[in-house]
């Protein structure tokens, strides 16, 4: 049921975003050098990498590591990449990962491939199980601003809590989120 609702969901706002869709991508374009789709590897279920897309937010020559990692992560953001994240714009072409499978709506954010601590503490808690989602506990309960051992105990709870119920939950808490912009830091 669940990969049903995600399947016909990204459908739709597919559809009816396709043309601000098109208007990022030509914005991108012309404001900095490179492609507009930015592929990232990250970890999916069973700990197997697959390509992420997210329209580029960063210039071509940023290391790859988690944006808070970084040290001055402002630095390597291109002037549209900042609105776009403060906007969370820059996720809507994880469209395709949830309609090709790698990803649902709602689950523990993928992993970068590189976010060893991150993955360690998945696979012994047995949440490496679940299909990674768009958002999730961690996403409302402090994002990027949380450490490790919170988002690994937040992705547990959800793991053993999961329901439609549980995930619309999820799902208005990050609307809010994004529309307020709570917690939204780059």
């Amino acid at each position: 049921m669940k990969r049903l609702i995600d399947i016909l969901l990204a459908i739709l706002l597919a559809i009816c975003l396709f043309i601000p869709l098109g208007v990022i991508a030509i914005i991108i374009a012309i404001s900095s050098r490179g492609p507009v789709i930015y592929w990232s590897d990250r970890v999916g279920r069973e700990n197997l990498i697959f390509r992420m897309p997210k329209f580029r937010t960063m210039r071509l020559e940023t290391p790859e590591y988690a944006t808070h990692l970084l040290e001055k992560p402002e630095q390597w953001v291109t002037p549209i990449g900042a609105i776009l994240r403060r906007s969370s714009l820059d996720e809507l072409p994880q469209l395709w990962s949830i309609l090709k499978g790698d990803m649902s709506f709602v689950g523990p954010r993928p992993a970068l491939f590189n976010q060893d601590d991150l993955i360690a503490l998945r696979t012994e808690k047995g949440i490496h199980k679940l299909i990674p989602g768009l958002t999730g506990l961690a996403q409302i309960n402090g994002r990027d601003d949380i450490i490790i051992e919170v988002k690994v105990e937040l992705d547990e709870r959800y793991m053993r809590e999961q329901s439609l119920l549980l995930d619309l939950k999820i799902l208005i808490a990050t609307l809010n989120r994004v529309i307020f912009r709570i917690g939204v830091s780059h």
